[in-house]
């Protein structure tokens, strides 16, 4: 070290057991502020002052640095509950609070290494979801049976699960650069194993007729909607996010605008999950007939329930006019499909059957792309040349009659 530094270029000086020196920076925010770097040695803090100082030449230096916690809790708050949809946001912040801070929110964010967040992910993968969140100690003394009676149930993340709080941090981390807090994002550096993506195995066209016609004949009071999400593939929000201005009976229309999202406690009534869901599409006779028996059904159950009814202008309601809960209508499917006989699969799962069940319902295929918002007529008619066989196709045109003659002749009180 030789030579008179410039003014403004910061010293080095003896420190406790150590040494010191600081640069002259530009802050983030525009001012100008001394920023410190420690050592054991004067060569060591050396080093460390021409890094610094080369980096208060290229940009913005910050002079303090937060915790990983503190940062991710401005970052939820002033970011992520702003830009992104409230589902999203409430997914952003278990994982802050679940995944990251209890392992790594101690570290600062200008600290934080690839080391760092390499091992955090695999101590986040051997870790049990069950001790670290105290589910088995948070049950009743009696109900205890896993964790907290020291039999450790083994529930660790899946692999999928593993990545999404990486791909979270990474996001934070992002922003931070952008906010020129740091140089480099430690998180992008980390590879991980592409996890294998599980293939659905949707229901044959046969297996959804059975299905429908078992919740036909047993009034099953949200009938209308398992047909709507099995003939045009609408999501769960979508279906139980729909209101009666959506639908357009004089011109065989239905419009998709809103879903229905239990978030943090809430019942939301928000926007689709992303622009293209919003759509118009055309009401084939099945779905038509069976909205008609649920208008039935809905006048039932209001004059069933009196002064106990609240006015909604929801589609799908419980008796009393509220509305269903995305939870209730997952357990009243699986209980449907364990009185119809057929494999139990996850709602959004029947998306996968609607361009088999068109094609058995003789819709045109101009009509199902319309429907399944293909850009092509080539793509939708890849998907109708799994032809059903005949006697599937007799079975749900006789249950289209059914609904259309009961549309017009019974009422359908449900159970």
């Amino acid at each position: 070290m030789s030579g008179k530094r410039g003014n403004g270029e910061g010293s080095i000086y003896p420190r406790g057991n150590g040494f010191a020196a600081y640069t002259w920076v530009t802050t983030p925010t525009g001012k100008r502020a001394r920023k410190y770097v420690y050592g054991k040695t004067r060569a060591e803090v050396h080093d460390k002052w021409i890094k610094l100082h080369t980096a208060a030449k290229a940009g913005p230096v910050a002079t303090s640095s937060p915790t990983l916690e503190q940062y991710l809790a401005y970052w939820i708050t002033e970011v992520v509950e702003r830009n992104l949809k409230p589902l999203t946001a409430a997914t952003y912040e278990t994982a802050v609070r679940l995944c990251i801070v209890p392992f790594i929110g101690a570290k600062r964010v200008d600290k934080l290494t690839v080391r760092d967040v390499r091992e955090w992910l695999n101590k986040l993968a051997d870790t049990c979801q069950c001790c670290a969140q105290g589910k088995d100690e948070a049950r009743p003394q009696d109900r205890r049976r896993c964790c907290a009676l020291g039999k450790c149930c083994h529930k660790t993340l899946s692999q999928r699960s593993v990545g999404d709080a990486r791909t979270v941090l990474r996001s934070a981390l992002t922003y931070a650069m952008t906010e020129e807090m740091i140089a480099r994002n430690v998180a992008q550096l980390v590879k991980l194993p592409k996890p294998r993506s599980r293939k659905p195995v949707p229901w044959s066209v046969e297996e959804a007729s059975r299905f429908l016609e078992s919740a036909r004949a047993a009034r099953d009071p949200l009938y209308a909607a398992y047909v709507l999400i099995l003939v045009l593939g609408l999501r769960k929000g979508e279906v139980l996010g729909l209101s009666w201005s959506d639908v357009t009976f004089d011109r065989h229309e239905l419009h998709i605008r809103k879903q229905l999202q239990r978030v943090r406690r809430r019942l939301l009534h928000s926007e689709t999950k992303t622009e293209a869901s919003e759509a118009v599409l055309p009401l084939p006779d099945i779905c038509e007939a069976a909205l008609h028996l649920r208008q039935k059904s809905r006048d039932a159950h209001k004059l069933a329930a009196r002064e106990l009814w609240t006015e909604s202008a929801l589609v799908f309601t419980t008796r009393y006019g509220t509305p269903v809960e995305p939870r209730n209508f997952n357990r009243r499917f699986a209980f449907r499909c364990e009185q119809a006989g057929v494999r139990l699969i996850r709602v959004h799962d029947t998306r996968h059957t609607c361009g088999s069940l068109l094609a058995a319902l003789d819709v045109h295929p101009r009509v199902a792309m319309q429907i399944l918002r293909h850009t092509q007529i080539a793509v939708t008619m890849e998907v109708y040349t799994h032809v059903p066989s005949e006697e599937t196709r007799k079975a749900l045109r006789k249950l289209g009659t059914s609904l259309r003659v009961g549309a017009s002749e019974t009422s359908m009180i449900p159970q």
